[in-house]
């Protein structure tokens, strides 16, 4: 290789790395968070699987091939085992219809494929009707077969042969969406009440700070079973949900306060509070103009890592049926299927659902520890 072309090569390597160099420089704050956030894989891969998850439930009617509250007379039936070759020769992803056999002695029921006729798997078929955003009237769903009699139940079927795989996409619904709005609730008691405390001091301090300590020292579950109990049984489901996220977000905000707080003890001294003061702008707007902005990416730090709490909460109320209950459909709804230990030893399938929460609540880690790190401005 000649030296020419040598040179030619470090010169285009300089002016790229000197151009990175000047895009670096000049990016904003919110820019570096996310190229340092970039570089954190495992809270890429949480970002990339909490999107898929999102994406989901808005298309949840779509995605899911049946109508999550159907039953059937397909009780128990196992996952559909997807198969690719039919005697002998290769076939687009096909399934068989499952044949129901009941013992007379001991009436245990079980499935046995019929092999005689293969049903083809199409995407993007005709089936039950639905709204889709609450108002779009459709009955196309992601995938099916084209027989209606012979279902693809990818996670097999609950006690009233419900297909688990559309009750579980239903179900991401409501969980992840109670996560988002009790912390958004908990954003601001957290702000305001931390920022009243952290900014005037004194005997607000005071007041504020043993509030928080007398929340702060009830058991979490206790106090959950306690207020979830107080929920009125005729409550409507979308009444249950609202209350359920006050419930989680009054036992939360005590954390974030604490966060406000001294953060606004730290900046209330500084030259430009002086100034703002001075120039006659009023406590509430330096509060939220001058003081929380200037810590804003700490607080979406601490409301990620805040997310798979208020998850795992309403998964738990709802478990110990002092949350949401049928027919609406959440994870923690759906476990209580899964109370019975004979019945997940007979039915593992019923377990999917924890596996959902498993996920979501890692994942929601991994972001949470990537965005943490990205926001450190003393971490390299």
């Amino acid at each position: 290789m000649k030296l020419s072309h040598i040179f030619s090569r470090l010169k285009k390597k300089e002016n790229k790395d000197a151009a990175t160099y000047n895009k670096v420089y000049s990016a904003s704050q919110w820019a570096l968070i996310w190229i340092k956030f970039k570089d954190h894989k495992l809270a890429l891969i949480g970002f990339i699987v909490l999107a898929v998850f999102y994406v989901s439930i808005l298309f949840a009617p779509i995605i899911g091939p049946y109508d999550p509250w159907s039953a059937t007379e397909n009780i128990y039936a196992p996952p559909s085992k997807i198969r690719f070759f039919h005697e002998g020769k290769m076939h687009r992803p096909f399934i068989y219809r499952q044949d129901i056999k009941v013992d007379r002695e001991t009436f245990e029921r079980t499935f046995k494929p019929d092999k005689s006729t293969p049903y083809s798997i199409r995407f993007f078929v005709r089936g039950s009707d639905y709204r889709w955003l609450g108002f779009i009237k459709g009955n196309i769903h992601l995938f099916g077969t084209d027989d209606a009699d012979v279902c693809v139940n990818l996670m097999g079927t609950d006690i009233l042969g419900r297909d688990c795989f559309s009750r579980n996409i239903s179900g991401l619904t409501i969980s992840l969406t109670v996560g988002l709005v009790g912390v958004l609730v908990t954003f601001i008691l957290g702000c305001i009440i931390g920022g009243l405390s952290g900014y005037y001091g004194g005997w607000v301090d005071v007041l504020v700070q043993r509030l928080v300590e007398f929340i702060s020292s009830i058991p979490t579950i206790p106090m959950w079973m306690a207020m979830g109990a107080v929920i009125p049984s005729d409550w409507s489901n979308l009444k249950v949900y609202f209350a359920i996220t006050v419930i989680l977000a009054l036992r939360s905000w005590t954390g974030l306060a604490r966060q406000v707080r001294s953060k606004l003890l730290q900046l209330r001294e500084a030259d430009f509070v002086k100034a703002a003061i001075v120039s006659g702008t009023s406590d509430w707007k330096i509060i939220t103009t001058h003081l929380l902005p200037g810590f804003l990416s700490y607080l979406i730090v601490s409301l990620t890592l805040e997310i798979p709490k208020m998850i795992l909460g309403e998964t738990t109320l709802s478990f110990l049926g002092l949350g949401l209950r049928a027919p609406t459909v959440s994870l923690g709804v759906l476990l209580q299927d899964a109370q019975n230990l004979a019945a997940i030893s007979a039915y593992p399938w019923l377990m999917f659902s924890a596996l959902f929460i498993v996920i979501v609540v890692v994942a929601f880690n991994f972001v949470g520890d990537g965005i943490r790190d990205a926001a450190d401005p003393y971490k390299d």
